[in-house]
């Protein structure tokens, strides 16, 4: 018998016409700055010359185990917005713009998972974050992968004005946090829901008296904070920001803080609510594991001086996001806690 590629389970014709097909929604999301087309060994993007000391920031991250609960409730279509988010939304901390994303997209056989859909997601969130789309790999590996799983994992680069990039140094007791809200658990302690999930034995079908399913509350995308943070660092009314993801609120919050001050949170405005009091309660996880693990519904937190947040609120309430101070700057070592 005669061997091949395909017979291997690497399908490149298959692969070549599926390019093909979303050549046009990627390039719906290129900028004046891209400066080659789609399907070339690499990809040229120019900077804005508005720039006087420009410095580039890069982020990448993945989707983890929230794939995994897609798949168990066939819907794929807003992974590649979480994908996106959890990129775009740690360049943006930095003060940076982002620029460009790109993509890689593993599986065992191409045919078998929702390609298209998963990059139409992707392209979403660019627009989100208005950056463009402007490669990827998509890899074959049936010795890897299982019939119909797959991985996704993103890179987002940007750049920032030297002398304006986050955090600032001028981070003192008394400024105070602002906490803007998560669109859920974004995509951070899959493995513990889903955990939860087989333990209690919970239908990702029922509502569970909630307005929707247990299933679509857990599946939603991660909100995208580019803009909204931009047009704050734009006008110089924050000092810091943190994006809350794996390790939880304390975990991130620290991470942009100089050693000779603390994190004071208060438990009314971090303490687990809703959709994230009932995956505690049905998993019997502590108030620590929550705030170590999730984001218990604060997508981001701000640090800013207490003069900035009216400003602060009107701005972000344009993107319709709705603040609230959650806490203030301590005297401390660069640690957190909740009183």
């Amino acid at each position: 018998m005669s061997l091949s590629y395909k017979k291997a389970g690497v399908d490149i014709e298959y692969a070549d016409e599926l390019i093909e097909r979303i050549k046009k929604n990627v390039k719906s999301t290129y900028t004046k700055q891209v400066l080659t087309p789609i399907g070339g060994f690499a990809s040229l993007v120019g900077f804005d010359r508005k720039y006087k000391d420009p410095v580039m920031v890069s982020g990448t991250d993945g989707v983890g185990t929230k794939l995994l609960l897609a798949s168990m409730i066939g819907k794929h279509d807003t992974v590649g917005i979480d994908l996106v988010a959890m990129c775009v939304n740690d360049v943006v901390t930095t003060g940076g713009r982002p620029l460009f994303f790109l993509d890689y997209i593993a599986m065992g056989s191409l045919s078998s998972i929702p390609y298209e859909t998963v990059i139409k997601g992707i392209v979403d969130g660019c627009k989100l974050a208005g950056c463009a789309l402007v490669g990827g790999e998509t890899a074959e590996l049936p010795d890897m992968y299982k019939k119909g799983e797959y991985d996704l994992a993103g890179f987002a680069v940007g750049v920032a004005e030297k002398k304006e990039i986050l955090p600032r140094k001028d981070i003192v007791q008394g400024d105070v946090l602002i906490g803007i809200p998560s669109s859920g658990f974004h995509s951070n302690g899959y493995s513990l829901i889903r955990k939860v999930i087989e333990t209690a034995k919970l239908d990702l079908k029922k509502n569970y008296g909630f307005k929707r399913s247990l299933g679509a509350m857990l599946i939603e995308p991660t909100t995208i904070y580019v803009k909204a943070l931009l047009a704050l660092t734009g006008r110089k009314l924050i000092k810091a920001a943190a994006h809350i993801t794996g390790g939880g609120l304390l975990g991130n919050a620290t991470r942009v803080i100089p050693d000779n001050v603390g994190l004071a949170f208060m438990k009314s405005e971090v303490s687990p609510k809703g959709i994230f009091r009932f995956i505690q309660e049905q998993g019997c996880i502590s108030d620590m594991g929550m705030t170590e693990t999730f984001n218990n519904g604060i997508g981001m937190v701000l640090i800013a001086s207490k003069k900035n947040v009216a400003a602060i609120t009107r701005t972000l309430k344009t993107f319709r996001l709705a603040p609230r101070i959650i806490g203030s700057v301590v005297r401390g070592k660069g640690d957190g806690f909740i009183e």
